[in-house]
């Protein structure tokens, strides 16, 4: 039998000791075929302007090539690569793409993937010291440089995780032991919060019907008063308070929840305050992300999503608390099979700050990215962000065909169709505005989403690309002003 990726003749069977692994690869095809993969990858990234923003395909049609029964016998690796190339890749939006505006786009640096494949490469286990004690000094200095961002003092801390979602199961988790596992606990957060919180709620044990809603006031945040008034009647009716969610960037529409007098309440009221800060929390690297982020620092938990506006590749997200030991006193767990990983004093396992053993090295992608560029261009690449995003608010309030629905916030500008001079119905509103989304998915390189501000169907742009330019930006709307003429016009 011939293997493919040695082009030797290697035994059917056999007991020999010195008989090689059969995933073996000599180094010179491991180098062929790594060039292969990066030249891939360089193409790529290169040729982004000139593709569209999205491709994809009905499920009938991608069965047809992919649904089989896995291969005996395999495949030159450099066949199985182009095949890869071929007929999966191409089909999903390019969220690095810099006409891609659809829910929260995610380019990452040449330095981070780069480190993705080093990291997988060293099969790295970030879960203990004695397993992995320079990767998890180096998380320890990535955690360092967040929790120096957002303001939190010394004896802060936290971990890096796959996302926002699980940053919040584990925030979760750390405020149910906090509030002592109370037996009828609610949760607080406004209608414009992140699923991932409800779903956090839920996971810890909170009943779906004790997960609070609190309205919103006219610029979309949290309304204060409603707060207290809903904390007030679950007291009264034998409930425990235990988690309100504020928001440091909505993820619909960029808003910001009052930080400072969520913090006032709940120091006030005893109840944990964790932000959601998967979106907007890296704004904090500018001096008008600072302002706008005031008070944040005052949480008992935040998330922060390193693959959204840190431009790194997914998954890595993260948590800080603002005392490292509601996260150690939750998770830590002496288990048998790991006790030789006790190693010295004042030695960090991770295994004892979140849910995951098992844990890749996902702070080497963040530390590659910023020793390679330095934050000033983070910086830098976050504020032309924040001001492509103010000029598309200018250019939808100048224009008689598009309106502006919520304030410009961050990097999201929310807007729709809706003549001044032609009053139109909201029903119709809504099919126009639709109809114009869909033909911007078929016929333009550019691609939206959606959202709902205030029951209103909303256009949604969300600029947080650094490779996305002012041209990008205008040609998208000029776009969706003629389209919606068109349509109009029918």
């Amino acid at each position: 039998m011939t293997d493919p990726t040695r082009n030797e003749e290697v035994p059917e069977t056999g007991h020999d000791d010195e008989v090689q692994s059969e995933f073996e690869m000599t180094p010179d095809l491991m180098r062929d075929l790594g060039h292969r993969t990066v030249e891939l990858l360089v193409k790529r990234l290169h040729g982004l302007p000139e593709e569209s923003a999205w491709d994809g395909d009905f499920r009938k049609s991608l069965e047809a090539v992919l649904l089989e029964e896995p291969p005996e016998e395999g495949s030159a690796p450099d066949e199985v690569i182009e095949r890869v190339a071929q007929e999966v890749l191409p089909y999903a939006i390019r969220l690095d793409h810099p006409r891609c505006f659809s829910f929260v786009p995610s380019a990452p640096t040449w330095p981070g993937i780069l480190a993705d494949f080093i990291a997988s490469g060293y099969n790295f286990n970030v879960c203990t010291w004695l397993v992995a004690s320079g990767p998890s000094q180096l998380e320890l200095v990535v955690i360092d440089w967040f929790r120096r961002w957002v303001g939190y003092p010394d004896g802060a801390g936290g971990l890096l995780t796959s996302g926002g979602s699980a940053a919040a199961l584990n925030a979760f988790v750390a405020a149910r032991e906090a509030a002592g596992n109370p037996e009828r606990p609610t949760v607080y957060m406004s209608d414009q919060s992140h699923s991932a919180q409800i779903r956090s709620a839920r996971i810890v044990g909170v009943r779906p019907e004790c997960i609070r809603t609190v309205p919103i006031d006219g610029t979309l945040r949290l309304d204060m008063d409603a707060l207290a008034r809903a904390v007030a009647d679950d007291r009264a009716a034998g409930f425990c308070p235990m988690v309100v969610c504020a928001n440091a960037g909505a993820t619909g529409n960029g808003a910001i929840d009052p930080l400072v007098e969520m913090a006032d309440f709940c120091e006030s009221e005893g109840i944990w305050l964790h932000t959601d800060a998967s979106y907007g929390g890296f704004a904090m690297l500018t001096a008008e992300g600072r302002k706008l982020l005031e008070g944040i620092e005052r949480s008992d938990s935040i998330a922060l999503d390193g693959h959204k506006w840190l431009f790194q590749p997914y998954e890595v997200g993260g948590l800080l608390v603002k005392d490292l030991r509601t996260l150690e006193n939750t998770f830590s767990v002496q288990h048998d099979a790991l006790q030789d990983t006790i190693w010295g004093e004042n030695h960090p396992n991770f295994s004892d700050r979140g849910l995951q053993l098992s844990r890749g090295f996902r702070a080497l992608k963040i530390w590659m990215s910023i020793q390679t560029f330095g934050v000033a261009a983070f910086r830098r690449a976050v504020s032309r962000s924040m001001e492509l995003a103010a000029r598309a608010g200018e250019q939808v309030r100048e224009s008689s065909i598009l309106e502006l629905l919520a304030p410009v916030s961050l990097g999201i500008v929310c807007f729709r169709i809706n003549p001044a001079d032609t009053p139109i119905d909201e029903e119709d509103l809504h099919e126009v505005n639709r109809t114009v989304l869909a033909r911007m998915l078929w016929e333009d390189r550019a691609m939206m989403s959606s959202t709902v501000v205030e029951n209103r169907f909303s256009l949604r742009l969300c600029i947080i690309n650094h490779n996305t330019t002012w041209n990008d930006v205008s040609e998208t709307l000029r776009f969706i002003e003629q389209t919606g003429r068109e349509q109009l016009a029918r």
